[in-house]
């Protein structure tokens, strides 16, 4: 049995920020697709504004795929994740083993061209910095929605998120910041000019 996409498909009942009041859960699912996305912007960015020359279709496949493993492992809240460097550890040799379960329950010829995606390749190290750029925009973005609906609880949090992607110092991250994240401010009359 090849069970790999049925264990995919339940991303969605991974809920993210599990040690925060939410005024709306955000799933695994629902987060993959946005650093996909901007993952892939990301990297449209370093190639029409600054002169490179990155795949873009990898960038997005990358971080469609960047917490998978997060099916197996649940998704571990940062703060403990990151508490010491044994526990740190530890976690990065779960995540291996589970991103092994993963592969294998891809029928063996397709296991290979998912191995790419799920062990990280050298020669896509810059693709990795922008997924995980994604990744804290896409955290950014939560924080930022989540303080528009009122709820201080992630007023902290967005502050830190925005201080760690500055210091990541990806200049695509940053053009990303100033292209787009003011519309995130504003409400779909403001977003669409009215229009239905």
């Amino acid at each position: 049995m090849n069970s790999f996409f049925a264990m995919m498909s339940r991303m969605k009942y991974i809920d993210r920020w599990a040690l925060m009041r939410n005024s709306r859960n955000e799933n695994l699912s629902e987060h993959s697709l946005e650093v996909s996305m901007i993952a892939h912007a990301l990297a449209v960015i370093g190639n029409s504004s600054l002169g490179k020359k990155l795949d873009t279709g990898k960038a997005a496949v990358l971080g469609l795929y960047h917490d998978a493993t997060e099916i197996i492992t649940g998704d571990m809240p940062t703060p403990v994740k990151y508490y010491n460097k044994e526990i740190r550890n530890t976690y990065k040799a779960i995540e291996r083993r589970a991103s092994e379960t993963l592969l294998g329950m891809l029928p063996e010829k397709m296991q290979d061209s998912y191995r790419e995606i799920f062990e990280k390749q050298e020669e896509d190290a810059y693709l990795w910095k922008l997924v995980k750029a994604a990744d804290k925009l896409s955290a950014y973005i939560k924080c930022v929605e989540e303080e528009q609906t009122g709820n201080l609880e992630f007023v902290k949090a967005k502050e830190q998120t925005l201080i760690h992607i500055r210091q990541m110092e990806i200049p695509e991250a940053d053009l990303f910041l100033e292209y787009f994240m003011d519309a995130y401010g504003k409400n779909l009359d403001e977003l669409t000019g009215g229009e239905p």
